[in-house]
């Protein structure tokens, strides 16, 4: 009787493929079972947790209140300000800093951007002086601007413009310089001529490094503003807070902080907006 050998075991399919189609519905799975909590209420777990500890720490004399007042205190401080209309004030003034900081800025920056993104003799004229003054620190600035524009509104608006210029110039340059070339040479076959190809190709192809450099130089203009607003500023968020300042109220200083944070998401969420309106060609990662 003739011994045959026995056929080799067969080994588990390990390929790629086969890996994704067990890895996929697991994650699909998985954010199955999440969607039964809202993402929002995810999202809040965090700052309540946060709260909660910080009360607790205030009401069993940890936390002093001298060195940082407890939520409680800081609710009650920001409704007194609400209700005397000082806070709504200073929100305006400073809003019409920012404003007026980015209009100026953006202006400022994206045209900067263009000359220099579409054009090599703009790129050899603007490229290296831009770059060369980005480095110096602009908070650094405001002893120039102090004595070149008074210690009026105008020293606050362009420290605010000039931190928003260099974001914006860089991110749309990225973005002018990141077009795909092919895209380029697709609309010359097309019969599209320069400003064709700036108009059709180029432009949309740069719009993503500019909402990218957009909410960086919102950013930026919120930083930019409480510094203007130290200098000699009757009005505004950073009024109140040199105010409290003064007389220790750690409280009004919280409240001023915190007002800068929820100004910033809103202006973020703004860009957000934005960006789902003018970018709905481009399909992008959201997470799983």
């Amino acid at each position: 009787m003739t011994v045959g050998h026995a056929p080799p075991p067969s080994l588990p399919d390990i390929s790629p493929v086969s890996i994704l189609e067990e890895v996929i519905p697991a994650a699909r799975s998985g954010s199955g079972r999440r969607a039964g909590v809202p993402r929002w209420l995810r999202r809040t777990i965090g700052p309540l947790l946060l709260l909660v500890t910080w009360q607790v720490l205030s009401s069993t004399g940890v936390l002093p209140a001298d060195v940082l007042a407890s939520p409680g205190t800081i609710a009650r401080a920001g409704w007194e300000l609400i209700a005397d209309g000082t806070l709504p004030h200073a929100i305006g003034v400073s809003l019409q800093r920012v404003a007026v900081g980015l209009l100026l800025g953006g202006t400022i920056g994206v045209s900067l951007a263009l000359v220099s993104g579409l054009s090599r003799l703009g790129e050899d004229l603007v490229d290296a002086t831009v770059q060369m003054l980005r480095t110096v620190p602009w908070v650094g600035l405001i002893p120039l601007f102090i004595i070149w524009l008074g210690i009026g509104e105008a020293p606050k608006v362009a420290l605010i413009a000039l931190g928003v210029a260099f974001h914006l110039y860089l991110n749309v340059y990225a973005g002018i310089r990141g077009v795909d070339a092919q895209l380029v040479e697709a609309g010359e076959s097309l019969g599209l001529k320069r400003w064709g190809l700036i108009r059709h190709v180029v432009l949309p192809g740069a719009l993503p490094g500019a909402m990218t450099g957009l909410r960086y130089s919102l950013a930026t203009a919120w930083l930019a503003l409480v510094f203007g607003e130290s200098i000699n500023a009757d009005a505004g968020i950073g009024f109140l807070m040199n105010q409290a300042r003064e007389f220790f109220r750690t409280d009004v200083i919280v409240v001023c902080l915190v007002v800068y944070a929820f100004l910033g998401l809103l202006a973020d969420a703004v860009v957000r907006t934005l960006e789902r309106l003018l970018l709905q060609w481009r399909p992008t990662f959201t997470g799983q």
